[in-house]
């Protein structure tokens, strides 16, 4: 597109692992979230082997939006290139790079990640600030990427996954419609006091929650997606508390033959502290979900069980 100039930068890291190790995150679908701050949900639409079609979904300025990335993987050449096409009245009209791991000194690799971004020329102001936002949310994926293939094959995991489930009697439709319905959740679910929704695309939602814990209140910012066919949840919290950098959430609902199951599905990736014990970090990842684990999709059972005595 004529007038468009692309802003360049490379971003890298050291990594004490071996390569396979350090390229297994750059194919991971499921984990995407993860790692670029900008991604809240990433889903695959079609793959060869080589290249790659997602539909990611990204959150900035509390605007929820999805957007086609295009990937092409060289497991020979250890490098995943990359392009996000942006909104066509958007600050930023694409995103492009590639990530590569490079061999470095005996057992470390150099992870890269080169990152160009082509702003539009008329909404220089607003440009401006998404440039700096691109910049700063790429230069932190590689120390993510990092802490995930030094740990990845040690007992304290930085990537600790927890599910429990919610079995109840009743469709599957209601309990889902209760998930989703953010809005009314404060007054019937003790700990959520304040829930704000923004939903500017169907099914994408930006939530700011306030939420009692203990004698605390918390303020938590929210990405979340809906997928109504598949009665499936997927969020991200925007700022996550100490000591984890990414928490990723998921609320499937699943019709059995005589009951639904509702499993809550977490993956955080913790922080590297050193004063910040392993049991410590496990026992805060327990806890970070609070209330939510169980008290919400028990109250959605409840709202799908008169469904079934009306029947």
């Amino acid at each position: 597109m004529a007038g468009e100039h692309a802003h360049h930068r490379t971003y890298s890291v050291g990594v004490a692992a071996p390569a396979g190790t350090v390229c297994a995150p750059l194919a991971d679908t499921t984990r995407r979230p993860l790692f670029p701050r900008s991604c809240s949900q990433a889903e695959r639409l079609d793959f060869d082997g080589v290249h790659d079609l997602l539909r990611a979904w990204t959150e900035l300025h509390g605007s929820v939006r999805p957007r086609p990335v295009r990937r092409t993987l060289d497991a020979v050449a250890r490098r995943s290139d990359f392009r996000q096409e942006a909104a066509p009245a958007g600050p930023l009209l694409a995103r492009a790079g590639s990530r590569r791991v490079e061999a470095g000194a005996p057992g470390r690799r150099r992870l890269a990640l080169d990152h160009d971004v082509t702003p539009a020329q008329d909404v220089s102001q607003d440009a401006d600030t998404a440039l700096r936002a691109a910049g700063a949310r790429s230069a932190a994926e590689p120390a993510r990427l990092r802490v995930t293939a030094e740990h990845g094959d040690r007992l304290e995991h930085p990537l600790p996954f927890f599910e429990e489930s919610v079995h109840t009697k009743g469709p599957a439709e209601p309990v889902h419609s209760f998930l989703c319905s953010l809005t009314g959740r404060p007054g019937r679910v003790a700990h959520v006091l304040r829930a704000e929704v923004a939903e500017d695309r169907p099914g994408a939602q930006a939530v700011r929650t306030e939420t009692r814990c203990g004698g605390l209140v918390r303020s938590t910012g929210t990405a979340r997606v809906r997928f109504p066919h598949a009665l499936r949840i997927t969020a991200e919290e925007t700022a996550p508390q100490e000591p984890f950098q990414a928490h990723t959430s998921e609320w499937p609902v699943l019709s059995g033959e005589r009951d639904v199951t509702v499993p809550t599905r977490h993956r955080v990736l913790r922080r590297e502290d050193r004063a910040v014990s392993t049991a410590a970090a496990r026992a805060a990842a327990r806890d970070l979900p609070g209330g939510q684990r169980k008290t919400v999709p028990d109250l959605a059972g409840r709202h799908a069980e008169p469904a079934v005595r009306t029947r």
